[in-house]
């Protein structure tokens, strides 16, 4: 599955893992996807947008 948004293009950040001992080991932050159909050039696609692109009003979500 690809972890970009279709509209805006966010991808996963990175970042640490701490441990009790503050040795750090290598993760990911992947952006909050979610499936949706959307309204592209009048048709009906499936894509993957993130959270804060719907909450915007950047789509439009196909019924």
């Amino acid at each position: 599955m690809s972890k970009v948004c279709s509209v805006c293009g966010k991808g996963p950040s990175f970042g640490n893992n701490r441990s009790h001992s503050m040795v750090a080991t290598r993760r990911r932050f992947d952006a909050n996807l979610q499936k949706i159909r959307v309204l592209v050039k009048g048709s009906p696609v499936r894509a993957y947008v993130c959270t804060r692109c719907l909450k915007a009003g950047k789509v439009t979500k196909a019924i």
